[in-house]
């Protein structure tokens, strides 16, 4: 069984969001990779993306920058 640790979660409101988000952190080489949303979150499609909380930063100024769209910001034990 996988050890379960803090993880930074980011939700979306559609499929499409998410395969963009996706789409822009790759070619940006920012960290993390496409999930399930957690049983523990409620959103509006059923695709995340995790990454570790210290990537926090990185991913926050991308948001920001880039324009892309996201629902919510999370950090949960998975």
């Amino acid at each position: 069984m996988r050890e379960k640790k803090l993880r930074l979660i980011i939700t979306f409101h559609t499929t499409t969001d998410a395969m963009a988000f996706e789409k822009h952190c790759l070619a940006a080489g920012l960290p993390g990779r496409l999930i399930p949303v957690p049983t523990s979150i409620t959103a509006g499609c059923g695709m995340s993306w995790m990454a570790d909380p210290a990537d926090r930063a990185a991913l926050e100024d991308a948001i920001q920058k880039d324009a892309l769209k996201v629902d919510a910001l999370y950090e949960v034990v998975h």
